[in-house]
């Protein structure tokens, strides 16, 4: 494939353009290999879904035998749109997991109505598939029976799982997934999620049904050394010079969040300069801010005085250790803790705000950047 630009900021094209996580890639291919489901837990855009695709590339390079499925539940709302989200996810890889599919695909399902057809342009099989809302959990059924009857090792990676605990289903949910997880040998999972605080009480409370049933690996930020060998590299062999202290600053304004350092190498990579400077740095982050600035505004006027006001002064401060400190409170004239707790509880549950082991910060760091300069 011909990649004009190195620095992908969407999806997965192989192992050239991805960088480093090597200890996290052998973590996750060997508690797979050997039977022991995983829940993958880190911030949004910090490159989840291209370590799990990374992964699943590996196993299949080494073994052309198992098959590998992704699917993000983000946009599902119930047990029926996941299911269907499942069904096609599934039986859109099918013809790797039986050879005569077309002729045998009707039998396999009763309750499920697939239609398969076939791209006029690639030749590739895709599959729609049809089945009543009250027949969702027998159709389930009946795909990890499909799974299972495959005689393959099948590898699924369920993004945004904790999207199950907003279900109208959620306790059966759980209990219905953990069941068919439990006992289906030949099917591993990896239950990936951003939002710590729902994925811990699935995997960590004795009261559901998925308590201490995988193995954890939080994802955290790409080490800096690494991230410079990796991208002064690709930018030697487009012609750039990216100076070690020009990435450094790059580096500490993201923390290494993976996205918004892919998206800054990647305008940096099309500006194409013969040498990265930090105005050149600051102009292609301008560039990405401006293009932005219309939906930060809208998000940010839809916020009370309270918690525009925090989100601000959270933005301005960069982290925040004890967000009823004393000195924070001062510093930003901002109202008792009462009020503070609960505009904090509403930027957190809509993701304006993250929280994590250094404190609170906001979420999308290009947003924040735009918040100081207000």
């Amino acid at each position: 494939m011909d990649v004009k630009n190195p620095f992908i900021v969407h999806g997965y094209l192989g192992p050239e353009y991805f960088c480093d996580r090597e200890e996290e890639t052998k973590q996750i291919i060997s508690a797979l290999r050997n039977g022991r489901n995983l829940t993958l837990m880190s911030p949004r855009r910090m490159g989840k879904t291209g370590l799990i695709l990374h992964a699943f590339h590996q196993m299949q390079q080494d073994n052309r035998d198992v098959v590998c499925f992704y699917l993000d539940i983000f946009p599902t709302k119930n047990l029926h749109s996941f299911v269907s989200l499942f069904a096609r996810t599934v039986l859109g890889k099918a013809d790797t997991l039986t050879q005569s599919i077309k002729n045998s695909i009707g039998n396999i399902f009763k309750n499920l109505r697939p239609t398969l057809s076939t791209d006029p342009m690639t030749g590739a099989l895709s599959v729609s598939v049809d089945f009543k809302p009250q027949e969702s959990e027998n159709t389930l059924a009946e795909i990890f029976n499909y799974l299972r009857d495959s005689g393959r090792e099948c590898y699924i990676a369920i993004d945004e799982f904790q999207q199950i605990a907003e279900y109208p289903e959620e306790e059966s949910m759980e209990a219905l997934l953990r069941s068919y997880v439990q006992f289906t040998p030949n099917v591993h999972f990896v239950f990936s999620g951003s939002k710590q605080h729902l994925m811990s009480a699935i995997f960590d409370s004795p009261k559901r049904p998925f308590y201490r049933s995988t193995q954890k690996v939080n994802l955290y930020p790409i080490p800096e050394k690494s991230y410079y060998l990796f991208a002064a590299d690709w930018m030697s062999k487009m012609g750039i010079a990216l100076p070690q202290e020009v990435f450094h600053n790059l580096y500490t304004t993201f923390d290494g969040h993976t996205w918004y350092m892919q998206s800054l190498l990647n305008r940096l990579c099309e500006k194409a300069p013969a040498q990265v400077s930090k105005d050149v740095l600051t102009d292609c982050l301008s560039d990405i801010i401006q293009s932005e600035q219309d939906n930060y505004a809208r998000l940010f006027q839809l916020l009370t005085i309270n918690q525009s006001q925090l989100l601000k002064a959270i933005a301005d401060e960069g982290i925040v250790k004890s967000i009823n400190g004393a000195q924070f409170i001062n510093k930003y004239r901002l109202k008792g803790t009462s009020s503070i707790n609960k505009a904090l509880s509403y930027l957190l549950d809509n993701e304006y705000v993250y929280h994590n082991d250094q404190g609170y910060m906001v979420y999308d760091r290009f947003m924040s950047v735009w918040l100081k300069s207000l």
